[in-house]
């Protein structure tokens, strides 16, 4: 059988004791996974090891989709009335409530999050997220059509069946509930790969499930490597649609393989290198504030990081030493501490894949304002780093560096900005800087990216989309607009008078 992890904190921020169940969890139950493996989950704080966790394979997946789908055909689907669903979806937020202080805690753990953002953002995200999609459960109504005196015409918006949510390492419980709200809200069941480096929230999140009264295999939650795991998942047949959140190369991969497979839906959101642009009329001291987190929050580790910073060079001078000024003051190191502004980055890999950027970089001939090292001691932790005198053709403006790094330009003209702006293969998300309403607007709707937020940073709300352009995927996250995803439309036709 499973075992459990149990972890007793002491700090000034969380005092408490933590179980988490650590099998794959199909079909309303923790398991061992077919082979009996299991893998190391690694403190990015100090690099020891957390706990080991059930890591599941293709078999294991088979089970769990299978189980999903059986679950769709007998307890959930259409069989449930979206209002039950939707009060289950309350209960499940209100769990997650009440036990906000111990997920936190868990994400701060295994991902490395400052206690006081995982618990004032993430996990409240997560719940809001829930509550939206809760209601939304009994009103993701049809159309009734007009055609003809003698013709009854509608539509109905029926769940797929059995769905995939392919969940990353950033923020592994609110993209988590990305993938899981808006599937059980519209009636389709699930099967979640949370990443195998921080799977700790996903499970934690299944046992709150069970305890909120899912029934069995509605919700299924597998471990396991994205070439394993995530494979199958994109593989299986009875898999009628994929999410997916990621790198962009592996979202190829996983639109290729839905392609090759049973044509199943996929969206898709990928990876960023998001402009921000500032302009001289900004509000200097708030927009040093909102770019800071814009860029260093989650130690950089955003797809949607506004990492090139273009600043109108009659506050260049002024901008580039207040936000240096601001990058050295940040505080990193414990999770725990309620001075903590920055964790670590996730993983060893991670950390040199930051600094290999860094020192492309250098190579390169960019200048370092402030930063670009990595913090001696244990733990994976890596300055905030500003780089000037850099060129649009350098690895470190074109690539997404996903770590603690910012480009900072100098333009001279609105014109020459958007041009910049939209010098990427990339479209997730941008961010405008400026009093003047006017050219805010302008500005925002000439920038090709899904997203745009004005003078502020990326603060997203469960009403409103999120999801990007060209290579940054498609198809949205959140609002009414994810339900379409979840959801296919049949139309139906009623001859009233029953004459050819």
């Amino acid at each position: 059988m499973p075992g459990t992890f149990t972890h007793e904190f002491a700090t000034e921020l969380y005092n408490g004791t933590v179980t988490v169940n650590t099998g794959l969890f199909i079909n309303g139950q923790f398991v061992d996974s077919v082979d009996r493996e299991s893998i190391d989950v690694i403190s990015p704080v100090d690099g020891s090891v957390i706990t080991k966790v059930s890591i599941g394979n293709a078999r294991d997946i088979d089970i769990a989709v299978k189980a999903a789908r059986a679950a769709f055909k007998s307890s959930w689907g259409l069989k449930v009335p979206g209002s039950e669903r939707g009060k289950l979806l309350y209960k499940l937020a209100d769990l997650l409530e009440k036990n906000a202080d111990a997920v936190a805690a868990i994400e701060a753990l295994d991902a490395g999050k400052p206690f006081v953002y995982a618990k004032g953002q993430d996990v409240q995200d997560a719940i809001d997220n829930l509550r939206y999609f809760a209601g939304w459960a009994d009103k993701n109504h049809g159309q009734t059509i007009e055609t003809a005196e003698a013709k009854f015409a509608y539509t109905r918006h029926e769940p797929i069946g059995t769905v995939a949510g392919i969940v990353p390492w950033n923020f592994p419980l609110y993209i988590t509930i990305w993938k899981i709200a808006p599937a059980l809200a519209t009636g389709n069941t699930i099967v979640l790969k949370p990443s195998e480096m921080t799977p700790l929230s996903a499970l934690k999140l299944a046992e709150l499930a069970k305890e909120a009264g899912f029934p069995d295999g509605v919700l299924n939650v597998v471990t396991g490597y994205g070439a394993v795991a995530g494979q199958a998942l994109t593989e299986h047949p009875l898999v009628g649609k994929v999410s997916f959140t990621g790198s962009t190369t592996i979202g190829r991969k996983v639109m290729e393989t839905a392609a090759k497979t049973n044509l199943k839906r996929v969206t898709l959101e990928l990876g960023g290198n998001s402009p921000t642009l500032i302009f001289d009329d900004a509000n200097l001291e708030q927009t040093v504030k909102w770019v800071c987190w814009i860029i260093f929050h989650n130690c950089g580790q955003m797809c949607a990081a506004g990492a090139r910073i273009l600043v109108q060079e009659g506050i260049y001078d002024k901008f580039l030493q207040a936000f240096t000024d601001a990058a050295e003051s940040l505080k990193q190191g414990d999770s725990f501490k309620a001075t903590t502004q920055q964790g670590p980055l996730v993983s060893k890999t991670q950390l040199d894949r930051v600094l290999g950027y860094i020192e492309s970089g250098k190579q390169e001939g960019a200048r370092i304002v402030t930063g670009g090292s990595h913090i001696e001691g244990p733990g994976y932790f890596v300055k905030p780093t500003i780089f000037v005198d850099v060129k649009p053709d350098m690895k470190i403006v074109r690539e997404e560096i996903f770590g603690p790094v910012a480009v900072v330009f100098k333009f001279k003209t609105e014109e020459e900005a958007i041009e910049a702006a939209n010098d990427t293969d990339y479209g997730l998300s941008s961010y405008v800087f400026t009093e003047n309403v006017s050219r805010a607007i302008r500005v925002s709707n000439a920038i090709e990216a899904g997203s745009c937020f004005i003078n502020e940073a990326i603060l997203m709300r469960p009403q409103v989309p999120f999801g990007g352009y060209k290579q940054s995927g498609y198809g949205k996250d959140m609002s009414e607009y994810a339900l379409e995803a979840y959801t296919q439309v049949k139309a139906v036709h009623v001859n009233l008078s029953l004459k050819l």
